[in-house]
């Protein structure tokens, strides 16, 4: 399944994810500064949410695009029970 973002939805994914590096930097800046344990957590809880949003807009995508292809009858020898166990094994990657 290859991932085809366009316009918004790949600025949104990419936002998303430098949002999380500037939030890992803070954190790695914060463990060297030996800052406040429950200030680090907080922290990488929110570096944590935004990679998960990050995912779940790339499955949400994703499952789009299968509907999309499944739609149009381009499955790539794959049947849609195949497809359908792939993408779940996706989305609970992330769970």
């Amino acid at each position: 399944m290859e991932l085809d973002l366009a316009g918004a939805e790949l600025k949104a994914v990419l936002n998303r994810l430098r949002r999380a590096q500037g939030q890992i930097s803070g954190v790695i800046r914060m463990i060297e500064e030996g800052r406040d344990c429950e200030e680090v957590v907080t922290q990488l809880a929110a570096a944590s949410r935004a990679l998960d949003r990050a995912g779940f807009a790339i499955i949400a995508t994703g499952l789009q695009q299968c509907l999309t292809d499944m739609e149009k009858g381009r499955r790539d020898g794959e049947d849609p029970e195949q497809m359908r166990a792939r993408l779940e094994k996706l989305f609970l990657s992330l769970a």
